[in-house]
């Protein structure tokens, strides 16, 4: 019986060890579109059950991800199309920016570029945004916004005096504060952030890490939700205001990778491409020299122990199933920024259109 019982246990751990040794092989990528429209230009998504959320050039936005059964009696109408909404928020009769949105248990919350910073809050049931943060400020433009849980939120923006700009929500983001620079790493000259995809920020539980660029491209890590922040220093390409890390995603607390480049040298391979295996305080350069150039945006997909990734951009979509070696190239397809919704569903958006992308064997 012994024996048996040995020979069973044996056989489990050998079939989860060459599980392991054989990551899913994802050779193509369907792409449905949901919306097309010219007018569009979308670096922020997010999603719920119920609604595609979005930030345009001109507008947020809500799209219906099912059609809803209405009848007009007043005009005899059967309406059995999917809603979309849009919200144009102005300010000098000039209509705001957003590149940075995140959906919170129905809510949107979205916040412009540019100066002022305008921070709203969208109610699931509202239509009209609330203003919660403003910031005035010739040097502000604020790139990303997160939450680690229903009450507590960041975003991070370019420099205002010597250190990155960081606000943070401590009661579900009715209330936003800014950090002092007394209470933050000091920003090197020329070192910002990209508002390309949304995706500057990372959190694992109370993990947070936040992805400069620029002249410099750093990482900013807190351990405790914001409280206390340290920094370190990356190998990825830097010196120039357009080169970078665009985009940082960690699997878990420990394993991280980001990307960037330099946009105006869309397929330059050489050092664009980073990995951690310890938080963040190390990062190694990897496929250098090959694999995707530039590219705004790099997510894990979910529930692939952290080996495998998308990397998207104006120039297509890429796909890495050891941990970011080595890289297939997927689609020629140009997206901005990506969401997964499951291990083989994704949304993505970029210039004129958001869709559905279906990652298959």
């Amino acid at each position: 019986m012994r024996f048996v019982l040995l020979c069973i246990c044996l056989c489990f751990f050998s079939a989860c060890k060459e599980d392991y040794k054989r990551p899913t092989n994802v050779s193509k990528v369907i792409i449905e579109p949901i919306v097309n429209d010219t007018l569009l230009s979308v670096r922020a998504i997010d999603y719920n059950a119920e609604y595609l959320l979005y930030g345009s050039t001109d507008h947020i936005g809500k799209h219906a991800l099912s059609s809803e059964f209405k009848i007009n009696l007043n005009e005899l109408k059967v309406n059995n199309g999917k809603n979309h909404f849009k919200n144009v928020l102005t300010y000098n009769n000039k209509p705001l920016q957003f590149r940075a949105i995140k959906e919170l248990n129905g809510n949107l919350f979205a916040i412009s570029v540019g100066n002022p910073a305008r921070l709203y809050k969208l109610y699931r049931k509202s239509t009209n945004p609330k203003l919660v943060y403003e910031e005035n400020n010739k040097k502000v433009f604020y790139d990303s916004i997160d939450f680690w849980n229903d009450q507590e939120g960041i975003a991070i923006g370019d420099p205002t005096e010597d250190c990155m700009s960081i606000i943070i929500t401590r009661d579900g983001g009715n209330t936003w504060a800014k950090l002092s620079c007394n209470n933050l790493p000091k920003a090197k000259e020329g070192e910002a952030a990209f508002a390309a995809s949304d995706t500057n920020i990372a959190i694992v539980g109370d993990n947070t890490w936040v992805a400069t660029g620029g002249k410099a491209s750093r990482i900013l890590y807190s351990p405790d939700k914001g409280q206390t922040w340290e920094i370190y220093d990356t190998p990825i390409i830097q010196g120039k205001e357009t080169t970078g890390m665009y985009s940082v995603d960690f699997y878990d607390s420990k394993n991280g990778f980001a990307i960037g480049g330099d946009y105006t040298k869309p397929n330059d391979t050489l050092n664009n491409k980073i990995r951690t295996k310890d938080g963040g305080k190390t990062w190694q350069v990897v496929a250098n020299g090959k694999g995707p150039g530039y590219r705004s945006c790099v997510q894990y997909i979910p529930n692939r122990k952290g080996k495998e990734l998308v990397a998207i951009g104006f120039k297509g979509i890429d796909y890495s199933n050891d941990s970011g070696d080595s890289w297939k190239h997927l689609s020629d397809e140009g997206f901005y920024t990506i969401r997964f919704l499951n291990d083989s569903v994704a949304y993505a958006a970029g210039r004129g259109r958001f869709s559905k992308l279906i990652f298959r064997k």
